[in-house]
Formats: C-alpha cells, sequence, structure tokens
C-alpha cells in the first residue's frame, strides 16, 4: 500500500470532532482535542449547549460567545448550530461588543431567512443599531438620541419597520412599534436642532429647508411645532412677508395652545418619567 492510499484512509477515519479542530467558522483553530488549554475538549454537543446556554442566562457573555462558536463549529450541522449563530449575535451586544453583534445578526438574517425565530433576529438587528446610535458616552452623560449622527436610528428603525411589515403578528412587534415611534419623534428633532441651529446663525434659507425637510418626513412629531416656528422667523428675517404669515397661520391652526411664538419654546408634552428606553437599557 503506498503513501497516498494510507492519506485517503486517514482522512475516511476522521471524526467529525478531528474536522472541526482544523478551522472554525472564524477562521480559527479552535476546540481540538488535544489541546489542554481548551476546557471544552471532550463535552458532548448537548453538555457544551448546556455550559453556554448557563453563561448567557448567568450574564457571562465573553464566555457565552466563546462556547456558542465553539458549537457551532464542532456541530455545524448539529440542532443547536442555528441557535448558535443568533445567541453569539446577542452576546456580542449585551457584551458591548456593537461591532461585532451587527455583523453576527445580519449572518443569520442572511443564511436562514426562513427561520421560524427570523421575526426575533429582525427585532434583535433593530435594538443593536439603536443602542450602538446611544453610545457609551452617550448613555453616560444624558445625551439625547436626537443630538447624535442619526444613521444608527435610520438603520434600526429599517430593521424594526422589517419587522412589523412582515411580521404584524410577532410576539416583538409591539415593542418595535413604540421604538419606531421614539426613532421617528428624535430624528425629527435631530431636523429641528438643525435648522435652529442655521436660524441662530442668520443662515435662514437653509433654515427653511432643514425645517421644511422635518415637515415632510415626520409631519406628526412633536418637533414640527417648532419647525412651523423657524418657518415663521426665518421666512419674516428674508422678508418674504406672505410665506412668513403663512407658516405663523399653519402654527396657530395645528397648536393652538402654543406659546412658542413668545417663548421662542415649544409646547411641552413630555412627562418626568424616564424614556422607557432608558428603563428598558437597566
Amino acid at each position: 500500500m503506498n503513501i497516498a492510499s494510507l492519506s485517503r484512509i486517514s482522512i475516511r477515519l476522521a471524526s467529525p470532532l478531528a474536522l472541526a479542530c482544523i478551522v472554525t467558522s472564524t477562521g480559527l483553530l479552535s476546540g481540538c482535542a488535544g489541546d489542554p488549554t481548551d476546557e471544552t475538549a471532550g463535552w458532548s454537543q448537548n453538555k457544551l449547549y448546556t455550559e453556554a446556554k448557563d453563561a448567557m442566562d448567568g450574564g457571562d457573555y465573553p464566555k457565552c460567545v466563546k462556547y456558542f462558536e465553539k458549537l457551532e463549529a464542532r456541530y455545524p450541522f448539529g440542532p443547536y448550530a442555528q441557535q448558535s449563530q443568533i445567541n453569539v449575535a446577542y452576546c456580542h451586544w449585551k457584551d458591548g461588543e456593537l461591532a461585532q453583534a451587527i455583523p453576527a445578526v445580519d449572518r443569520f438574517i442572511q443564511l436562514h431567512p426562513g427561520h421560524p425565530n427570523i421575526d426575533y433576529a429582525y427585532y434583535l438587528k433593530g435594538l443593536i443599531t439603536f443602542n450602538d446610535n446611544m453610545g457609551f458616552l452617550g448613555k453616560l452623560t444624558g445625551q439625547d438620541l436626537s443630538e447624535r449622527d442619526p444613521k444608527a436610528a435610520r438603520d434600526a428603525f429599517e430593521a424594526f419597520k422589517i419587522l412589523t411589515t412582515r411580521y404584524p403578528d410577532s410576539t416583538y412587534t409591539p415593542d418595535a412599534l413604540d421604538r419606531m415611534r421614539y426613532i421617528v419623534n428624535a430624528l425629527a428633532d435631530s431636523d429641528v436642532n438643525t435648522a435652529r441651529y442655521y436660524f441662530r446663525r442668520g443662515a435662514y434659507l437653509a433654515a427653511v429647508n432643514r425645517a421644511q425637510r422635518a415637515m415632510t418626513d415626520y409631519d406628526r412629531a412633536p418637533a414640527i411645532e417648532e419647525a412651523l416656528y423657524i418657518l415663521y422667523k426665518s421666512y419674516d428675517a428674508l422678508g418674504m412677508k406672505d410665506l412668513s404669515n403663512d407658516a405663523l397661520r399653519v402654527l396657530k391652526l395645528n397648536y393652538p395652545q402654543s406659546k412658542i411664538t413668545e417663548t421662542g419654546k415649544r409646547t411641552n408634552t413630555e412627562d418626568t418619567t424616564p424614556p422607557w428606553w432608558q428603563i428598558w437599557r437597566k
């Protein structure tokens, strides 16, 4: 028997675990039975899943990621493989590793578009991108979502929109709708903040354009009261009296109780309880 024949026999006799040791889904050597530093060496599929789940439930998210990645790598066609993928995304997110969480959840969505829990995947993607927009310093200082880069907020909105449109009966849809409303209001505030910035610096035409965009995109948001006020004042500063009067008329018609023309501040419609997203983050 020649060397080539022996090689073929060796490959046929290789166990699934040994093959999994060659390369994992991340391209790294992992989980080899001969690795004395791997505490999971020799664990069964069920044992590895149980330990990974315990780590997740106990808040040990780095270990959760490590174990679920090993589980998927060793048993890519096992009953826990797909669940492991979404759990990796969840644990990355809970560990604050958002740069890893987003591609992980995107991978799950791309690989398993017909999965029974695909609605949860879109919900999780919305949560990840929403909290990515809040940022560590934003949460620490109490900075409002409207004061930050709106890109992540728009991405979160799109994920929630897919969920609520495709899966209206999903368990996660009611909460996603609440989050969408908050994001819309925050995006409207962002545009109005920009319009206010332009107005205060005498860039009246730019202020008009940004206020009009807010009114077009977010016509029912509370910030529209101030957008109309900025239109009224900007047109007046530009000498466009007819347009200024039209903006004032629409403002009074839609916000009859508004004192913004006297105080320069919109009507306070907020209560003193913390925003729902701050409560949810705890």
